[in-house]
């Protein structure tokens, strides 16, 4: 079985390349945001996948590592992937699909309820292509009367 990349792998390949990131994130009920700033190599696999691999320095917390991984899967016409980083020790696992506007790719998952380790919850990670040089990544997570609380927001910029 050999695949062949296809409209949704080229997607994917606009995101290729060395960027800078600043990053701001909910620490919790009456906490500061904490910021990040940091770096991102994204690389392809044959066409068909992405590797994102980023350092980001936050205050307080020292620097973190992450490792992305996206790809399109025809046969369930999703988009799946991979996410880890070294402040945490779960291994998320992403699935999702682009707007209609072919700007804006949300993948879903499921991790650890920050407020309650004992439970899970549900998230999504939103990236939104901005232009050439600009991307964007936001983190979110349902609240209990239905509403989404963004909690992270990373902008990207090319180098």
């Amino acid at each position: 079985m050999f695949a062949q990349p296809q409209k949704e792998h080229e997607w994917l390949q606009r995101l290729i390349g060395e960027w800078t990131l600043e990053g701001d994130a909910d620490m919790g009920p009456g906490k500061p945001r904490a910021k990040s700033t940091g770096s991102e190599r994204v690389r392809s696999i044959g066409g068909l996948w992405i590797v994102c691999e980023g350092q980001t320095e936050m205050p307080e917390m020292g620097t973190g590592s992450m490792i992305m991984t996206l790809g399109f899967d025809p046969a369930k016409q999703r988009y799946v992937g991979t996410w880890i980083g070294s402040m945490m020790a779960n291994l998320w696992i992403y699935n999702g699909s682009l707007d209609s506007s072919g700007k804006i790719l949300t993948l879903e998952s499921e991790g650890p309820n920050f407020s309650d380790p004992t439970k899970t919850a549900k998230y999504q990670d939103i990236i939104e292509i901005v232009d050439d040089k600009t991307r964007l990544l936001r983190s979110r997570t349902p609240m209990e009367d239905g509403n989404w609380h963004e909690f992270m927001k990373v902008t990207y910029r090319r180098k």
